[in-house]
């Protein structure tokens, strides 16, 4: 139990005000992309990714506070299906803004801060050489390859035809 927890610095507010900044950021960014690319209201899809960033906030939130060694992705996931559960009182507000955010905008965005994020690193980046792009490029198709599989056989199952 001991090798579970660990301590865990306190966040500054500076760095909480950074994130906030940050997912504000994010959420316009966005919201202007599912306008473009998939004519949502802007409003709407804005409402849609100031929840996901809210849910976002407090998972990071709770990953530096609580005592176990566990991922924000687990706290944000765990909280976004409890208050889209349908017998939560906030299940048909979320859900009805959160379906104005396509993920295609979401992922063109992240996609967008990451290549910023390595030309900004791009000489450790070079010094990968080919055994990193192939460990890359191997990881990608993986992935791929591993989510079709799998939703081909939860497509044949349902009875869907493929």
């Amino acid at each position: 139990m001991a090798e579970e927890t660990q301590k865990k610095e306190l966040v500054s507010i500076e760095e909480v005000v950074n994130w906030i900044l940050l997912l504000v950021i994010f959420s316009v960014l966005v919201s202007i992309g599912s306008y473009v690319g998939y004519h949502h209201p802007i409003g709407l899809s804005l409402v849609g990714m100031f929840i996901l960033s809210f849910v976002t906030l407090i998972g990071m939130l709770l990953e530096k506070y609580i005592p176990y060694n566990i991922s924000s992705i687990i706290y944000i996931s765990v909280i976004g299906l409890i208050i889209a559960l349908p017998i939560m009182p906030t299940s048909d507000f979320v859900i009805y803004y959160v379906s104005h955010v396509e993920l295609l905008s979401i992922v063109t965005v992240f996609l967008a801060y990451v290549g910023i994020g390595i030309g900004k690193s791009w000489d450790q980046f070079k010094s990968m050489g080919f055994g990193g792009i192939f460990v890359t490029m191997a990881v990608i198709t993986g992935t791929f390859l591993g989510s079709a599989i799998i939703a081909h056989f939860v497509l044949v199952l349902t009875g869907t035809p493929v």
